[in-house]
């Protein structure tokens, strides 16, 4: 007998058929939630690389490629659309809510001390565009990082469900050339339309951020799509992570010597674009070893848990970070001492991340599963 998980490691998904977990995603969701972290953590603590390490801030690239890698891998026939919509509500939006009322209480004050530049004076208005996940769609700094910070990317993955039905619908009929095809075409319009935007600035049109973090959760619909056709690139995944570090350090470089690296402006430009390739390769390679059956350390308990936390820890650690910097005062000279800094603040998230997802985050998305619409299957 032919088995699901067997068939899912050669073969395209058949309709209405049920595809295995890949697991180790989950793991892999944790470190990049942790290169967000080390990034913000250079605003109260930083480490000699620091300049290295705003790059963290592509873990939230990461995370949009995964995005819809995983919607469109777990996507089942006949799942009605209004179904979808209440499951991806009730996956980020009361841990979403409960997250904004803690950040209310560090990062708002009627009268804000100049001095501490991340408080900003109280704004109903604004507060209630972060509860509804509509401030994204503005690029003041005020109102795109209003509320709790965080909660910028969960207003573009909202505009990423909205749309995801009916793109998963219009690219399923690809087979894997057309999924890859269609991954390369996205890549190159987003990065021609930075280049353009830089070269022609009165010209070209400033995007909403929904609107230009398409590129990356396109790519992830793309991959999957080429995925559930039967291809499995059998990519050493010690062989993906050289290849992500090694563009990476390109990416770093080449921002700090631009003249020396070729084209090294260009790559500046559309360094998003590359990082989403990247990423993307890093997912395939994972995916496809979990899918043949292969082990990872990815899958082990611990990070499939630490996984599990790791929207919870995005939403808490920058409260919790910048509510100990006020209490502390100022900012620690740079140096490897902070990496203690590092080990505690991390630790505390940690512990904050599972109190979240154990009492708030998974209770609540369960209840709402179980009180909305019922689907064929669950995502």
């Amino acid at each position: 007998m032919t088995t699901t998980a067997s068939r899912a490691d050669r073969l395209p998904v058949l309709p209405g058929e049920r595809l295995p977990r890949v697991e180790s995603l989950t793991g892999l969701r944790w470190w990049a939630a942790f290169f967000v972290f080390a990034h913000h953590m250079t605003n109260l603590a930083p480490l000699p690389i620091h300049d290295f390490l705003q790059y963290g801030t592509s873990g939230v690239t990461f995370f949009f490629v995964l995005s819809g890698f995983v919607l469109t891998w777990s996507a089942q026939a006949g799942l009605p659309t209004r179904t979808f919509y209440w499951r991806r509500f009730a996956r980020i939006w009361p841990a979403h809510a409960v997250a904004l009322l803690l950040a209310v209480f560090v990062f708002y004050r009627v009268s804000p001390d100049p001095a501490e530049w991340w408080i900003k004076p109280l704004d109903l208005g604004i507060l209630l565009l972060c509860l509804v996940l509509m401030h994204a769609w503005s690029n003041d700094p005020a109102i795109l990082y209003g509320g709790n910070p965080a909660s910028w990317t969960l207003s573009v993955e909202a505009f990423f469900y909205a749309y995801h039905p009916f793109a998963h619908r219009a690219l399923s009929r690809l087979r894997t050339r057309g999924g890859l095809a269609f991954c390369a075409l996205v890549l190159a319009l987003g990065a021609g339309y930075r280049v353009a935007a830089y070269r022609w600035p009165e010209a070209v049109p400033v995007l909403s951020q929904p609107v230009l973090h398409s590129v990356a959760f396109l790519v992830g619909i793309g991959l999957a799509v080429a995925l559930r056709a039967g291809w499995r690139p059998q990519i050493p995944v010690w062989a993906a992570f050289a290849v992500f570090g090694a563009g990476l350090f390109t990416i770093w470089y080449a921002g700090n010597h631009p003249s020396v690296v070729p084209l090294g402006t260009t790559l500046g430009l559309t360094h998003k674009e590359v990082l989403t390739a990247l990423y993307g390769f890093v997912i395939v390679a994972v995916a496809s070893r979990d899918l043949r059956g292969g082990r990872s350390w990815l899958r082990s308990r611990p990070l499939v848990a630490l996984g599990h936390w790791s929207y919870a820890f995005y939403l808490v650690h920058a409260t919790l970070l910048y509510a100990i910097r006020e209490v502390s005062g100022s900012v620690r000279p740079v140096g490897w001492t902070n990496v203690a800094w590092y080990a505690v603040i991390c630790a505390l998230a940690v512990l904050a991340s599972w109190l979240h997802y154990r009492f708030i985050e998974h209770p609540l998305e369960r209840r709402l599963r179980h009180r909305g619409p019922r689907g064929l299957l669950p995502l």
